[in-house]
């Protein structure tokens, strides 16, 4: 697929994305206003919906002819919905002074700036809730799995055990094999786990499913070197955030490990070996080809 085709699909399924984000943030009655909106301030705040797309499209390659087997796409959309509450709710709490103490997120004033720093983190907490019980309706008779499979991803083992990592590696020295422990539960489980999401949804076995983690991992760290890149090539407005900011606070990247040189060669040899095990794991068809030409581009960010 042309990457031109690609871009034009990635913004009609973003578009869907957040007109159901929308649909189920305003379908919660009993929240406080105020608390609503800064839920909302963060929620619909743009950005590139990967996690929910990743979930929609693994799924599109994989359903086909099992559809009778697994899940509606509607209820894959709710599904991939609750992946990016989960993904903005880390982004509020990675942005609150305790933690990265950042201003600026997609373009605009972070949660705590827009509002306050309790409103932000109670902002967290609603969309980190909510996500469960979004997943737990949508998965029908897979909802134990799913909510599983999730939980795990963005638990204590997973992304807020790789936050704590983050947070301790602050001035210390940084090993590659300590950068890698921290991108891996941080950011890689979340992007594998909605791959594994699709698979599951489209009714898919534990075989199948490891094949798609074990991708959706190199895939994800793959995507966190890019952005360790970015830090020190990029500038603010092309990101939408503060560049900079992890080489000033000392956070463990590939390219305080390792250098700039080396920091590419690994988010290359890791994108490419997640293709190939993507590649593997699907069935033929446009729903593999689309999917792999994403695959390409969260590490390939100046295409």
């Amino acid at each position: 697929m042309k990457t031109a085709e690609l871009r034009l699909g990635l913004a009609a399924e973003r578009k869907a994305v957040e007109t159901n984000l929308r649909r189920l943030l305003n379908g919660e009655k009993g929240v406080p206003a105020r608390l609503k909106s800064a839920m909302r301030h963060s929620l619909m705040s743009g950005g590139k919906r990967l996690r929910p797309i990743l979930a929609l499209w693994t799924w599109d390659a994989m359903a086909g002819k099992s559809l009778q087997k697994g899940l509606g796409r509607a209820k894959v959309m709710d599904a991939a919905c609750a992946l990016e509450m989960l993904h903005t709710y880390s982004l509020i709490h990675d942005d609150l002074p305790a933690m990265d103490d950042d201003d600026l997120r997609r373009g605009r004033p972070t949660c705590h700036v827009a509002f306050d720093e309790a409103t932000a983190i109670l902002a967290g907490d609603g969309l980190q809730a909510l996500a469960f019980c979004v997943l737990a309706r949508a998965g029908g008779s897979r909802a134990g799995k799913l909510v599983d499979l999730v939980g795990r991803s963005v638990g204590p083992a997973g992304m807020v055990g790789g936050q704590q990592n983050d947070l301790d590696s602050e001035g210390v020295r940084v090993t590659s094999a300590l950068v890698r422990l921290i991108h891996r539960d941080k950011t890689a489980r979340l992007l594998a786990a909605s791959m594994s999401c699709g698979a599951l949804m489209a009714g898919k076995g534990s075989a199948v499913l490891d094949r798609i983690e074990k991708a959706g991992m190199d895939l994800g760290l793959a995507f966190q070197a890019a952005d360790d890149i970015l830090d020190v090539t990029a500038t603010s407005a092309q990101l939408g955030k503060t560049v900079g900011k992890d080489e000033a606070a000392g956070k463990a990247t590939w390219v305080r490990a390792e250098g700039l040189t080396s920091a590419r060669r690994r988010m290359e040899r890791l994108g490419q070996k997640g293709a190939k095990g993507l590649k593997d794991a699907l069935p033929a068809g446009p729903g593999r080809d689309r999917l792999l030409t994403l695959a390409g581009l969260m590490w390939n960010r100046d295409r």
